[in-house]
């Protein structure tokens, strides 16, 4: 199976043909290359505040709020372009507002080439998310069971919370995806880390999606630092730095790299070492050292 990571900027629409004609283009080019599993980055939809004109894009709070009224078109170009190339994205993620009268979710929509198939909502929020622009954790750590693999999303923060991952891969994730918006280059390097790690602790494959590049009408990601890359364990069968593949640093464009679920599974069952059979042992090897 061959997977494209986005390394992705943010621009400034006019209308939203504008937006629809970047997506369209952005898909197209990475199926032209025979992906079949798409990832977009985190707030990567913050784009779409400027459809309500520079002074919503430039307010924190009204551009929530125009990025969501926009979710419905969105979900249908994202189901058009899954369905017309035969492939499965995962959408930058958004604003979502459960209710009239809640705080907005960070919710990435997983669609494939028949529907969606859900949606995986931010659980833990950095301090720029609950201390000033207030969006809220959302609720359930779903597994996507699709014919790719089974499939989990931890955004961004998410991914530096290896019990998160941990959930997801005892559910039977093969294949974590870990879309990102960082502003600085350690900030980057924390979500980098933290996915390297999830990918050596459940040998497992992580696709890890950053923004990119300066966003100079909105505020809340004005700074994008990222490079695009996907990852596996440093053992049987992988890339010895554990590294498939990655972007030049804050480079626009897509990482690819071909992956096997055979792998997956032939180095949990006979690698060098056995993190993802031995991680239970860790409850066991604490209780005796309580004693």
């Amino acid at each position: 199976m061959k997977i494209a990571a986005a390394a992705y900027p943010l621009d400034f629409f006019s209308d939203f043909a504008g937006y629809e004609a970047k997506l369209s283009a952005w898909v197209a080019e990475a199926a032209a290359t025979g992906a079949q599993l798409l990832v977009f980055p985190e707030y990567g939809a913050m784009e779409l505040g400027s459809l309500g004109g520079a002074t919503v894009a430039a307010d924190l709070e009204a551009c929530l709020h125009e990025v969501a009224r926009w979710r419905p078109e969105v979900d249908a170009l994202h189901l058009r372009l899954a369905a017309q190339h035969g492939v499965h994205i995962l959408g930058a993620s958004g604003p979502v507002f459960p209710d009239p009268h809640s705080r907005p979710v960070n919710r990435a929509t997983f669609y494939g080439p028949t529907g969606i198939l859900g949606h995986q909502d931010k659980q833990i929020m950095t301090r720029f998310e609950r201390e000033i622009w207030f969006v809220a954790p959302g609720q359930g750590l779903p597994v996507f069971d699709t014919p790719l693999g089974r499939i989990g999303v931890v955004i961004c923060y998410d991914s530096e919370f290896p019990l998160l991952s941990r959930a997801l891969v005892e559910q039977g994730a093969e294949i974590l995806l870990a879309p990102s918006c960082t502003d600085s280059f350690r900030g980057f390097t924390r979500v980098r880390v933290g996915a390297m790690a999830r990918a050596l602790e459940n040998q497992c494959v992580v696709v890890h999606s950053p923004t990119v590049g300066l966003c100079d009408f909105c505020p809340a990601v004005d700074e994008n630092v990222g490079s695009a890359a996907i990852y596996g364990p440093p053992d049987l069968g992988f890339p010895e730095n554990g590294i498939f593949t990655e972007t030049p640093l804050n480079a626009p464009g897509w990482a690819y790299a071909t992956i096997s679920r055979d792998a997956i599974a032939e180095v949990r069952r006979a690698g060098g070492v056995l993190n993802h059979l031995h991680w239970g042992e860790q409850a066991d090897r604490l209780a005796r050292a309580r004693r």
